[in-house]
């Protein structure tokens, strides 16, 4: 048998990568990281480390390029996923009564295929939590922070909401009050944002 080349080993790595990306979430409790750092439940949807979120733009907005930057603006990290706690709420936007989609590959690193406790993976607004630890706590701040699209009160990207109104937000069918970016994900929950 000829031994495989290093450019055929690197593309054998890649192939299966891509697999395992294209597949979405696996349940294979072989795939772990041990040395994973524990994830902050930080909720916010602001910057950090110099990563501004789009506050300007329309939709549709695609998932950014930058994903290590936006992960590690939302206090996540990049690393093989997580099996301890799997679960996907799911997101559905509405701006003038029109869906915006929620594209794949939010928090997923396109060159690595490490993704974030906190990703999507189909363009239909299913939220991935793939965690390292049972009982996490992540927001959906950390979602729009790595997608990069403001999220406020008032505003979804560079749409902002008439004077006197402000986003509104249901889970599973309830009103919820306050910051959007603050929402717990939970499993199975349905989760809208509306803005008129």
């Amino acid at each position: 048998m000829k031994t495989p080349t290093p450019a055929q080993l690197a593309a054998a790595a890649v192939t299966a990568i891509l697999t395992l990306i294209a597949a979405g979430c696996g349940t294979d409790p072989a795939v772990t990281d041990a040395t994973s750092e524990t994830r902050s439940s930080s909720s916010s949807s602001s910057s950090s480390a110099g990563v501004e979120p789009d506050d300007i733009s329309l939709p549709p907005w695609p998932a950014p390029g930058d994903v290590p930057a936006r992960v590690a603006a939302a206090g996540l990290d990049l690393s093989p996923m997580g099996t301890a706690e799997h679960y996907h709420p799911t997101l559905a936007i509405t701006i003038d009564d029109q869906p915006v989609p929620v594209p794949p590959n939010i928090g997923v690193d396109p060159d690595t295929g490490a993704m974030s406790a906190v990703h999507t993976h189909e363009g239909d607004g299913t939220i991935h939590i793939e965690a390292h630890t049972v009982g996490e706590k992540f927001t959906l701040g950390q979602l729009f922070t790595q997608w990069g699209v403001a999220l406020t009160p008032t505003q979804i990207g560079g749409v902002k909401a008439n004077a006197g109104e402000e986003v509104r937000v249901t889970s599973n069918g309830a009103p919820v009050t306050g910051d959007p970016g603050d929402l717990e994900l939970e499993p199975e929950q349905e989760i809208e944002l509306t803005l008129p």
